[in-house]
């Protein structure tokens, strides 16, 4: 018999075949890497949830975007902790904010070498925990918090961003933050919008991380998406490309698998997944119990995330997988 199955089987049966015939490549060209700054230390600190993952200094900052630069990571995208929060979240438009001063330290020190980009959202800054100012209600104020957005924008790319990456779902948000842009002659600064943007149980690491903590155990599902819906995150997408965004992001990447194949089949705009830290936790934890080969699963999830249709995956991975891959 002729077993045209086995035609497929031909084909896996050494590693160069496997290779010679792959479908989905990851290399470190996908990679972008999340990492935190912290104000007021001279020594990075660890963060507990997220096992090799730290709040740098400054200066540790430096060497860690040096680190990834040489190992071929094209971007980093920066998250700040600031010593004091406010109402407004003053810290993220502050010229001398954390993560403006951060952004200028990177860009002085390497140049055009390596894609810098700044996540946009309050949450790190207010003493609340919410990604915007609130009303006398306790609720966020959608149109007051597009103002502080923009003035944020403006922050970020006087400092040194490339990208800013507007995280906190905020109706108009790309709109408002495109305008303030131009109308400074900041053309060059890219919108990546996270789009797509579930209220997600995996983010309880990265929460730790930047220590925000939702006032009266409050939570964001008034104004991000519920993770039941798809056809809502493909329009909020829409909207987003409407309004100018450069590239759109899935977040959480592993869980919304499903959404990303959908907005990769439907923009043309590059599309970005984010591996979030829930994600990495639970593979790292796993991984120390001897459960499972943990850089083999991290491999395997980014692989599934590239084929289903992203561009490139922020991910905690991206310095260890880009020694693995030779970067």
């Amino acid at each position: 018999m002729g077993y045209p199955e086995r035609r497929l089987r031909r084909l896996r049966r050494t590693p160069a075949l496997r290779r010679l015939v792959a479908e989905t490549r990851l290399s470190v060209d996908d990679f972008v890497a999340p990492l935190f700054v912290r104000e007021g230390t001279e020594e990075p600190v660890a963060i507990p949830s997220m096992p090799g993952q730290v709040q740098h200094s400054r200066s540790t900052l430096v060497a860690e975007a040096k680190r990834l630069s040489a190992l071929g990571v094209p971007g980093v995208i920066l998250f700040g902790v600031p010593e004091r929060k406010d109402s407004v979240g003053s810290g993220a438009f502050d010229p001398d904010g954390i993560v403006q001063v951060a952004l200028a330290d990177v860009r002085a020190a390497l140049g055009d070498e390596l894609v810098l980009i700044a996540d946009l959202c309050l949450d790190e800054y207010t003493d609340h925990g919410h990604c915007g100012v609130l009303d006398a209600r306790g609720q966020v104020d959608n149109d007051a918090t597009l103002a502080l957005y923009q003035r944020t924008a403006l922050a970020q790319a006087e400092a040194g961003a490339d990208v800013v990456a507007p995280s906190g779902m905020m109706d108009g948000q790309v709109g408002a933050i495109r305008a303030a842009l131009d109308g400074a002659g900041r053309c060059d600064v890219a919108v990546l919008a996270y789009a797509a943007k579930y209220a997600s149980a995996l983010y309880g690491p990265f929460r730790e991380a930047v220590e925000v903590t939702i006032a009266g155990g409050g939570d964001r599902r008034g104004y991000q998406q519920d993770p039941a819906n798809r056809r809502e995150a493909l329009a909020e997408v829409a909207l987003d490309v409407a309004e100018g965004a450069d590239v759109v992001m899935v977040k959480p990447a592993g869980t919304n698998l499903d959404v990303l194949a959908a907005v990769r089949a439907t923009v043309d705009v590059p599309v970005a997944a984010y591996q979030v830290s829930g994600e990495y936790a639970m593979i790292v934890a796993a991984a120390e119990r001897g459960w499972i080969d943990g850089p083999a699963v991290a491999l395997e999830s980014l692989t599934a995330i590239k084929r289903a249709g992203a561009d490139f995956v922020l991910t905690y991975f991206a310095g260890e997988l880009a020694e693995a891959l030779g970067g």
